[in-house]
């Protein structure tokens, strides 16, 4: 609190030199010095009230740690997972993440990457779950359109002709990305009840499935600590999750041929990139846009 009554007392001292220094009776003389410190209070109160409830939040993850099973951690460099998102940029670490290691290793917190440098240097932060499976099954990616502006969100592309269709409407909610020759494979994983649990509980969310693990994306990082992100995190893991789990149990790569060997053959086990001609259409329009009008300047 000394702190900000120093800050306090410093700018009323400034508006109070406000009033003497211009003319009497100016109207402007009243009311910037008011306006002034209206805004320094505001600024002040609200820096205060944000970090009260940043520490209100890191408190209650904390105890929901130990009242669940869950280890906390403020940060942790070069999570080893093979998701997509953990194998971009550099400064890798997840951040006000909570494990549970048992009974089946379970991960949710955010995670941030830096990419570019100088101008170009960017920092991106995801939410994500993590959460291990029994069974190695072929990479598959479920690219949500509820999260998408002008094209996919992710920030790795492949390629399109490994898009497999699904039943029903299941297709206005996600696309789904399959290794090609693995498509059945897919449709033995994405029954219609586990494609169901997925619409209504994760549709805002990005799943990818690789090796033996499952991850759920979100664009935005997750508010740790607050009580329905964390219920609706962990509801997930209780429906999509575990319907997961039980439809990958068994899952053997006929390829391989020998189920007792828990691999998948290299043509299955990643997905082939592929060229984000979308993300080059709307650059190049941007660019001949604002090289047009420097022209017409």
């Amino acid at each position: 609190m000394v702190p900000i009554a120093l800050i306090a007392g410093g700018i009323l001292a400034i508006t109070t030199r406000g009033f003497t220094a211009l003319p009497a009776g100016s109207f402007f003389s009243i009311l910037a010095p008011l306006f002034m410190l209206v805004v320094a209070v505001v600024v002040i109160a609200t820096t205060a009230r944000s970090g009260r409830g940043s520490s209100e939040r890191l408190m209650r993850l904390v105890r929901f740690a130990e009242l669940n099973g869950f280890t906390f951690s403020t940060r942790d460099a070069e999570p080893n997972y093979p998701g997509m998102i953990f194998r971009i940029g550099r400064g890798r670490q997840a951040l006000d993440h909570i494990v549970r290691p048992a009974p089946r290793f379970l991960d949710i917190g955010n995670f941030r990457y830096t990419t570019g440098s100088g101008k170009n240097k960017k920092t991106r932060t995801w939410g994500f779950m993590a959460l291990h499976l029994d069974r190695r099954v072929p990479h598959m990616l479920l690219d949500a359109k509820a999260n998408n502006f002008l094209g996919s969100n992710l920030p790795a592309h492949f390629s399109r002709d490994q898009v497999l269709s699904l039943e029903g409407d299941f297709d206005r909610h996600f696309t789904l990305y399959c290794p090609r020759e693995y498509e059945r494979d897919a449709l033995y994983v994405f029954t219609p009840d586990l494609m169901a649990l997925l619409i209504d509980e994760a549709g805002a969310f990005d799943v990818e499935v690789v090796d033996d693990w499952m991850f759920v994306y979100a664009s935005a990082p997750f508010r740790m600590g607050d009580g329905p992100q964390l219920q609706r995190m962990l509801r997930i893991v209780d429906t999509v999750g575990a319907k997961t789990v039980d439809r990958t149990d068994f899952y053997a790569d006929e390829r391989i041929g020998d189920r007792r060997i828990n691999l998948v053959a290299p043509q299955g086990a990643r997905l082939r990139r592929g060229i984000p001609w979308a993300t080059i259409l709307i650059t190049a329009i941007v660019v001949a846009v604002w090289f047009g009008m420097s022209l017409v300047r």
